[in-house]
């Protein structure tokens, strides 16, 4: 039963993701007027509230709106794509599991907003003093971020073993 399944049942975790994002940009679009910022560390992290209608540092930001469904078309595609990763995973393939798993979640999340909203809500400013500021993201980007490293890593790991994970 477990092989003809995959690795699915790790969407537990995707959900997770998905209802944390959702939660917490629920909370800090209702805290928070547009661009305040709450400092938790100075001269390295706030709390702030930003819109992105582009996609990772808001490429394409600027456009007239098509960006829009682009972005949620690619991101349903790549869902789709990655539950059927999901599917087809050996029952060694648990770190696999996990970051695809991530990636899901987090793109489920920001494609809510995108549909609902037309943009994804941001809150998370990392910063140095007042001279640099890294794009505002939100726990979806990270889960993304987090995902995809350990995509990265399990690629390198699995060519450095020889390992094709047939």
């Amino acid at each position: 039963m477990t092989a003809r399944f995959g690795k699915l049942t790790w969407l537990w975790l995707s959900a997770l993701v998905f209802v944390l994002d959702q939660a917490t940009k629920y909370y800090f679009e209702g805290s928070l007027n547009l661009y305040q910022q709450i400092v938790i560390i100075p001269d390295y992290f706030s709390w702030t509230l930003a819109y992105n209608t582009g996609a990772a540092f808001s490429f394409l930001a600027g456009e007239s709106g098509w960006q829009r469904w682009l972005f949620a078309l690619i991101a349903i595609v790549v869902s789709i794509v990655l539950v059927i990763w999901l599917k087809r995973l050996k029952p060694n393939e648990t770190w696999l599991a996990v970051a695809l798993a991530l990636v899901l979640g987090g793109a489920l999340g920001n494609l809510l907003d995108r549909i609902l909203f037309g943009h994804v809500i941001d809150f998370i400013l990392v910063h140095w003093q007042n001279r640099w500021y890294f794009p505002a993201f939100n726990l979806a980007d990270s889960a993304i971020t987090v995902g995809a490293i350990m995509l990265a890593l399990d690629m390198f790991n699995s060519k450095q073993s020889g390992d094709s994970h047939d």
